[in-house]
Order: C-alpha cells, then structure tokens, then sequence
C-alpha cells in the first residue's frame, strides 16, 4: 500500500505493518504486567524496607502504565489487521493510535530512568528477589526504547517529506508547468544523493577513485529511475513475491499440452551435439570455480580446506611476474591447483588484481582437452558489484561484424580490461608459444561468464576457432544481434531458475509490474499472505488460492489497471505501458533489450524428493532460447541455481549419466553382435 504518512512525512512502512510486531510486543507486555502484577501481589504489605515506600509506588505506576501500553497496542493491531493492501480505508484511524503509542514512550523512558535509579541505590535494602525483578524491568524497558529507535531509522525515508508534499498537491501532477517540472527535477536530484550516499556508506572500506564515483553516479540513477514510480514499501514488495511464486507454482502444476511434453521429451535431448558439449561444460566448470580461488575451496570442503591450504602454503610457487595482485600464504594459488588437478607449470599467468572494472583472471595449459583456458572470476568483492550495477548500455564497436551492438556497459569494460592485459601484454602469445596445436577456450560463472562472453567477441577476429562456455552469466547482456553473433562459438548454461541469468532492466520492471498488479488487487490481508507464504516456503503444500479483484475479468479487461494499481504508481514509467491504453509506438521502452549470450543449454530438475535435505535430484538438459528467460522466476531456488558448486554438480551428474547410457547402449550392442 502506500507509504504511512505521519509526522507530515512519507515513511517506509505501511498502516498494516504492524500487526506482526505488534503482536509480538504485546504479548510480551501482557506477560509483563501479569509478571509484576504476581509481584505485587506476592509483597503487597512487605514495603516497609528502606525505600520501600518508592518501591510500591513504581510499581503501582508501572502497571497502570503497562495496562495503558497494552491497550494502544491492542487497538493498534487490531486496526493494522483490517482492510488489504490497496485498501487502506478501514486503517485510516491509525495514525491517531500510533501518535498515542508514540506518547506513552515518554512516562515510561521516565519510570524507566526511576527504576535505574531505585535499583543503582545502595541505600535501598529489600529482597534480592524484588531488587532483581525491578532490574529486568528496567532493563526490557530499554531494551524496547532502544529497538524502537531502531526500528525508526530503519523505515525513515529521506525522501518522505519531498515525496508527500508531491503526492498530496494535485496541482503538481501537471508537469507542463515549469513549477512542478522544478519540483519534481528537484526531487530526482535528491533521490539521486540519496542512493549515492547509500552506495557510497556500503561500500565505505574500499578505496575509492574517480572511475568508483562515476559508478556511484550511474548506479544511484539506475536505482532512482526503478524506484521512484511507485508507492511500495518493502513488505508490500515481500508479499508480491510470495503471491507470484504461489501463482507460478500453480501454473506449473497445470497439466501440460500433448506438443509442449513432446517438445521437452528426453529424446530430444541428445540431439545437436548436446551430449558432448554438456561433457565439456562439465569439464570447464571446474575451471570457472576455481577462479574464485579459496572461498570457494573452503565452501565446498569445510572440513579439510584449511588443513591442505595450510600444508602448500610453504611450497614454492611460479615467479612473481606469472601473478600480479595479492595472494597472502599462497591461499587463492593453493586453492586453484586443487580444484583444477593442474601443476605449477601449466599456469601461464595469474591476476588476483581486483578494482572495478578489473576483476581476476587466470591462463593455463589444459593438457586433456588441449586447450589454452583463460577463466574469469565471478562476483566476490564489492567493486565486482558494482562492475555488476553499471548496467547503462554501451556500443561495442566491432571490425568484420555486420551489426554492432549494445552491450552491458560494466561487463564490457571488464572484459575490455582483460583484453589488454592478454594482447598488450602478451600473455596469449606467450602461451600460444608453448602449445602452438592447442585451441583457445574462455570460461566463466556469473559476472565471469559474462566477462567470458564479451571477451570471446572482442577475440574472434584474431582467434576464430575459440570456443567460450558461459555458465550463469546475466541475462541483460548483449543486444539481439551479438546474442545471434555468438551463437557460433558461445555456449551459455543455465540451471532451473537462476536468477542472474534473467536480471535485465525490462526483466526488472516486468517484475515491478506483476508485483504492483498482484498486491493491488489482492483480497487478503498482508499479514495473513506473509504468514501463510513463510509457512509455504518452509513446509511447503498446496499454493494458497488468494482471491483477487482480477478474478472472473475478460481478457480485454485484463489489459486496463485496476483504481488500486493506479494508486501505487507515483507517475507512469515505460514499464508500466503494457498496462496503459496507449500504444507502445509512442512511448518507447527506456531500457534496450539485452539477451544472454550464445547458444543456451538449460538444465532443469527432472525430479527430487520436496524434503529440504534430500539430494536425490535428477536433471534434464536441451537447447533452449533466449526468449525462455524473458520473466524472472520466484523460487527459493532462484538463488541456489545460481551457485557455482550447484551448477557444477548438476553437469556432473548430467555427464556420469550420459556416460552410464554410453556403458548402457555399447554392452546392448555387443549382445546383439553375438
């Protein structure tokens, strides 16, 4: 729903946020007041001690204060509960409560610093049992004060005071006069400062240069242009997940067409070489995870890593012109010997240098494919992030290609890094000098794959038989005429529902947009779709069938917002045309298309136990398009498909079955000879 306006601000909680924690408080302030309440009852005619007599009157205060809190807090939730998110009519006495709340903070910070100053009296001599009782009730008071301050900070907007003073005057939705053009100008600059100082405070133990602040720039007007066309708050955002995943996994339970089945049947699986690339591709993987050097050795051994790290620390290692960057106790070298099964010997080169736009890579010799590797890291450090987060489009200019196209701009200054470092400083030449027979293959996971993919493109004039194997890399990559380019000598893999591999910009605001539409027209209560959602996810069953306003609508209705979904937008944003009537010609996309890169194999579980530590999973591999990952998908596997180890496991498993069915299909054949 709209953000909560008191104070004369905008805030970032909703009138029916507080049923949860307000429940919460209340039943610890019930038990409270029952506990001090048995107190007294128990030393009712005792107060007769040296300071006694406050005793009795801080207590009798205290429950006529905690009987106060009590009642606000019960009508407080109470009012939270009713109504649903886009209706926030049957709330609007809550601000009234919230301010009583809010006043009944004020006697209790003072009987709270009573109670400190009774207790901390070393002229006081009562029973130790009443002394420590006072005690904790101090203490909770404190603590509830101090978690309440939190929780302020927490939903204070920056923006609230410039947001409600535009939301609330009508005159200034007329942007044609230079007024509210002013205004609202002066609110993006604001917004703007706001993220910038955000990014800038998570990323505060890095060294920062000019190229981190021309980031820092980019990425808060990134996050400014997706942000600021609705009027969501995070709950609001965490219960349009919940109904989507519940929706989408009701469609996936529909029975499917006769042609859709037989378009994913196993038997087309082995056809166009996919067997044999998913061989490779399991092959490679290995090197794409070892670019991550000792975290990802240390995740996938817990147990031993340490202990075999620490016995090849003291080893001798190449000379330092083979690696730049730091490698304390030879850990990230140590790591990727193990992972790879390579020597010493086989490394042509390693950089471990990372600044944005300049992330870590390796060369080696691959003497069972023969094959000259260069593996690019994935995402690991906060400059990789925001090499991640600057994803303005740029041109990437290209000798010998028809059509140029965009590409992601801080993908392709990494890739554009590497390329340098291999060509200016010879670093190809010199491994092509020592194995002249083999071939060129580039690999990488994530940001790496990405960087793996661009690479490939900027090498394929001077290299023309390389081969590249994306694994995850992110889905607003390249425009349709590269993706279409690099089907010739790209391979991307992709695992069930990854969600990098579907993050693009309109990917993004397709999301904003089934969100916004989902929750504006929910008939449920939120605390009720948060409840029920958390014990889906944990114990899973059958999707719940919320009931909604979209509900018995044709499909001409369909394409019209809902009052409600108007209601949650602030202005209108390209986005948001698919629900408008007018036509797209006239109000063109903000963000170009971008698709993941080459030919795709997706690989999808076939079937697993729904235990949450069962490991019996299968997977199914085929061809798949580009178009296939046009919708972010919700999933609590959307995050785990994208992990290196689990994709890794999932060739693995996909290419000892491949090998079992080869075994399989040649005993079959020999029997049939004899």
């Amino acid at each position: 729903m709209p953000g909560l306006v008191v104070f004369g601000r905008r805030w970032a909680i909703g009138s029916d946020d507080f049923v949860l924690p307000g429940a919460f408080e209340l039943s610890l302030r019930v038990l409270w007041w029952i506990g001090i309440l048995v107190l007294y009852a128990v030393h009712k005619g005792q107060f007769n001690c040296p300071g006694g007599g406050l005793l009795h009157s801080y207590l009798l205060v205290l429950l006529v204060l905690l009987a106060a809190i009590i009642c606000a807090l019960s009508a407080l939730v109470y009012v939270s509960m009713q109504g649903t998110i886009s209706n926030p009519g049957p709330r609007k006495s809550l601000p009234k409560l919230l301010y009583t709340r809010l006043l009944l903070y004020f006697p209790e910070f003072i009987w709270a610093i009573v109670g400190a100053v009774w207790v901390s009296d070393s002229s006081v001599h009562c029973e130790k049992t009443v002394i420590n009782a006072i005690l904790g009730t101090v203490i909770a008071s404190w603590v509830i004060i101090i978690f309440t301050i939190i929780g302020v900070l927490i939903v204070f907007d920056p923006l609230g005071g410039k947001k409600t003073f535009y939301l609330t005057d009508g005159v200034n939705r007329n942007l044609e006069s230079s007024q509210s053009g002013q205004l609202l100008f002066n609110v993006k600059n604001t917004a703007t400062r706001v993220w910038e100082k955000r990014i800038r405070l998570m990323c505060c133990c890095i060294v920062q240069d000019d190229d981190h602040r021309v980031a820092f720039t980019s990425i808060a007007e990134l996050f400014r242009n997706y942000f600021s066309d609705t009027d969501l708050v995070p709950s609001d955002i965490a219960a349009g997940l919940i109904l989507l995943h519940q929706e989408q996994d009701k469609m996936e339970s529909c029975p499917k067409e006769p042609e859709e089945v037989l378009c994913h049947s196993p038997s087309s699986l082995v056809t166009d070489g996919l067997d044999f690339e998913l061989e490779n591709a399991a092959h490679y993987m290995l090197f794409a995870a070892a670019a991550y050097g000792w975290p990802y050795y240390v995740y996938t051994n817990p147990f031993t890593a340490l202990c075999k790290l620490n016995g090849d620390c003291c080893r001798s290692r190449p000379t330092d012109s083979d690696i730049t960057g730091s490698d304390r106790h030879n850990f990230h070298f140590g790591s990727i010997l193990k992972i790879t099964g390579l020597q010493y010997r086989d490394f042509i080169h390693i950089s471990f240098h990372n600044k944005i736009y300049e992330i870590p890579f390796f060369v080696a010799l691959d003497h069972k494919k023969e094959a000259i590797v260069v593996a690019v890291r994935g995402t690991l450090s906060f400059e990789d992030i925001l090499t991640d987060l600057s994803a303005d489009c740029e041109d990437l200019t290209l000798e010998d290609v028809l059509e140029n196209g965009f590409v992601h701009k801080g993908i392709t200054q990494a890739a554009n890094y590497i390329y340098q470092k291999l060509i200016n400083d010879g670093i190809l030449n010199q491994a092509f000098t020592i194995a002249p027979e083999y071939k060129l293959v580039i690999v990488g996971h994530s940001l790496g794959g990405g960087t793996a993919s661009i690479l490939a493109i900027m090498l394929r004039n001077s290299f023309p038989t390389l081969k590249c194997y994306a694994f995850s890399p992110p889905g607003g990559l390249l425009s349709k005429t590269l993706a279409d380019y690099t089907k010739h000598f790209i391979v991307s893999v992709i695992l069930g529902k990854d969600l990098v591999a579907r993050l693009s910009m309109p990917n993004m605001e397709d999301l904003k947009r089934r969100i916004v539409r989902i929750v504006a027209n929910c008939n449920r209560p939120k605390y009720q779709i948060l409840l029920r959602g958390c014990w889906y996810e944990v114990f899973g069953g059958d999707p719940d069938n919320f009931p909604t306003e979209l509900d018995g609508r044709n499909q001409d209705a369909l394409t019209q917002p809902l009052l409600a979904e108007e209601s949650l937008m602030v202005h209108r944003s390209p986005s948001y045309n698919a629900l408008d009537g007018e036509s797209h010609l006239h109000s063109p996309p903000q963000y170009p298309h971008l698709y993941l890169p080459g030919k795709i194999i997706h690989i999808v579980e076939e079937c697993s136990s729904k235990r949450l530590c069962s490991s019996d999973i299968k997977y199914t591999a085929s061809w798949s398009n580009e178009t296939v990952f046009s919708s972010i998908l919700i999933s609590p596997k959307m995050i785990t498909d994208h992990m290196p180890d689990v994709v890794l496991n999932a060739l693995n498993s996909l290419s000892q079955e491949h090998g079992s069915c080869i075994s399989c299909q040649t005993r079959e054949l020999n029997t049939n000879v004899v």
